[in-house]
């Protein structure tokens, strides 16, 4: 991203005038040099910038190295993960459609797509992510326009079989989301597997030091949008003078999409500070998530040898029932997040974590930091039983985020909280 620089030392011209981090545009709005100019980019955004609710040069710098990190055609950057669940889905589904989502996924998105979308008039189908594929082909209706999925869900870590679902979903002319929000682009790739559509909440691991909120989307550019099931992408769009997407923007119509008729609608687009803060994560991104996976595999089989502790959720154990799975899909390591059920139930799990010093118990995951969550009184809090059961949570289940503190730290902290039970 180079920026025009001028010295003061009279005599001395700068060889160089590309800085070494990506600056912070603090700006909402651009000049033009006519009105022609204005004109001109409201008939076609892509030609320059317009304003700072949906495009600003810090955030875009950021979407354009995410975009490369999961091999995607484009990429654009929201204020938050819910918010680009949102607007992935909400761009290609409309009042009186349905969609296919697996039951273990994040709490949050579960009450998104449970109680708000309905709202809107959107029917969300959740299926158990581990059903025979015939099963999951009878959940489909006429209407049904998507297909979403955690690649690692959030806290069951059940690993998502994206092969299985890209085949099922495209059998039905729809396409495949995935949130890859723990492994992010590192540990794997979904638009390798079949996936067209990837989010992230990039709060957790791609900022990695709970110092903003964050979420992105990012087109594959390989879905075929001319089937005649998605005629928002085919027809004339009268908010936007005409503009058929397939038509004029081919490959990238979605993510174009998105930007010019949804950003703009909703405006929620991240701050360039913000943006600022997750490009110093993302640089250091392949070599914590290297560590994040080391010290969990440690833990993990502390965890599972520990008698206070009925089972471990964490797919790199060879005992696991999605261990095959992730050597598919995530050779390279599971993350840094373990769930495990604590023997004695819900007060039992309090009091362990309450005992805890070096980790900290707060509604966050995916931190340079450890830190602890019981799902069950916070982020699952207002699901019924019946949905924590399908969302694989109890009473007892402890959502343990390692950090990069020494891991020989970390065992500690855990051995003294369980002699506190």
């Amino acid at each position: 991203m180079k920026i025009e620089t001028k010295c003061l030392h009279a005599g001395y011209t700068p060889k160089n005038t590309e800085p070494r981090v990506v600056p912070i545009v603090q700006s909402t709005t651009y000049v033009y040099d006519s009105t022609d100019d204005v004109a001109a980019v409201f008939d076609d955004p892509t030609k320059s910038l317009i304003y700072s609710r949906f495009e600003n040069p810090t955030v875009m710098a950021v979407e354009e190295k995410i975009n490369a990190l999961e091999g995607g055609i484009g990429a654009m950057c929201t204020s938050s993960g819910q918010a680009a669940s949102l607007l992935s889905l909400l761009n290609i589904l409309q009042a009186g459609d349905s969609f296919i989502s697996a039951a273990t996924i994040y709490g949050g998105t579960i009450n998104l797509f449970a109680y708000t979308l309905k709202k809107l008039g959107i029917e969300c189908i959740f299926v158990d992510a581990d059903a025979p594929e015939d099963e999951i082909r009878a959940a489909f209706k006429p209407n049904t326009k998507a297909v979403f999925g955690e690649t690692l869900a959030n806290p069951a870590l059940s690993v998502f079989d994206i092969e299985k679902f890209a085949k099922i979903a495209h059998e039905n002319g729809v396409p495949l989301i995935i949130d890859n929000t723990f492994p992010t682009p590192i540990l794997c790739r979904p638009f390798e597997h079949g996936a067209d559509i990837i989010v992230h909440s990039t709060t957790k691991y791609m900022d990695g030091h709970a110092v903003q909120g964050g979420g992105v989307i990012v087109d594959s550019g390989n879905f075929d949008w001319t089937s005649g099931k998605f005629p928002e992408f085919t027809e004339p769009d009268e908010s936007y003078h005409g503009t058929i997407y397939t038509k004029t923007y081919g490959k990238a119509a979605y993510i174009i999409k998105a930007r010019m008729q949804l950003m703009r609608d909703f405006g929620c687009y991240p701050s360039a500070q913000s943006a600022f803060y997750l490009n110093l994560g993302l640089e250091t991104l392949p070599i914590r998530m290297k560590q994040y996976c080391e010290n969990a595999k440690i833990v993990s089989e502390f965890l599972e040898a520990n008698d206070k502790v009925e089972s471990v959720n964490y797919p790199g154990l060879k005992g696991s029932k999605y261990h095959d799975l992730a050597q598919k899909y995530l050779p390279d390591g599971c993350a840094g997040v373990i769930s495990f059920v604590i023997k004695g139930g819900r007060s039992t799990a309090v009091k362990f974590m309450d005992s805890l010093k070096l980790a900290s118990n707060e509604v966050h995951v995916a931190d340079i930091r450890t830190c602890v969550l019981h799902p069950a009184s916070a982020t699952h809090r207002q699901l019924t039983d019946e949905q924590l059961v399908a969302a694989g949570i109890n009473g007892g289940l402890i959502r343990l985020s390692v950090g990069l503190e020494n891991v020989e730290d970390i065992l500690d902290d855990l051995k003294q909280a369980f002699a506190a039970i």
